[in-house]
């Protein structure tokens, strides 16, 4: 999961990811990883349109957010 978040960093991409909160909850929300240290990850969350730092180990999935171009005719 970390090989997927450092790429994320370094592309500068966002991501959709499944995270379990401390509570036991699943959340899907999509990020943007600013800096990794140690065990956990500080992103961007735009559900909650802030800072946040998440456990690396409790990131479920990650997958990048890819925009597909409209053809204009």
């Amino acid at each position: 999961m970390r090989e997927q978040l450092v790429k994320a960093m370094q592309r500068n991409q966002l991501v959709d990811m499944m995270y379990v909160s401390k509570n036991g909850s699943v959340t899907k929300r999509r990020v943007k990883v600013i800096k990794i240290v140690g065990d956990s990850f500080q992103a961007f969350c735009f559900m909650r349109q802030t800072k946040r730092t998440f456990l690396i180990s409790s990131v479920l999935a990650v997958v990048p957010v890819v925009y597909k171009e409209r053809d204009v005719v």
